[in-house]
């Protein structure tokens, strides 16, 4: 699934440049991410890095966007122009 800002972030602008996929972006208060583009660095990173250097902790897991590792490597290849 893919990951979402909440309303406890900051705006300290250090997620934006971290994201492989360029699916973070100034929302019209907080940062936001896009579910079309992230795949939980899936393709890139073990790990969301967008979660490793927050340092609120508010990029949880998108419930409203259900993915599995498959989908998400599948929604990698795709923007990457590898599928």
């Amino acid at each position: 699934m893919s990951l979402i800002i909440t309303d406890d972030c900051i705006n300290c602008d250090v997620c934006e440049p971290e994201c492989p996929n360029g699916a973070i972006s100034q929302g019209a208060e907080i940062y936001v991410i896009d579910p079309n583009l992230c795949t939980e660095c899936v393709g890139h990173y073990d790990e969301p890095q967008c979660q490793q250097v927050c340092p609120v902790d508010c990029i949880p897991l998108d419930e409203n966007h259900v993915e599995t590792k498959e989908q998400l490597h599948d929604k990698y290849l795709k923007i990457s122009g590898q599928a």
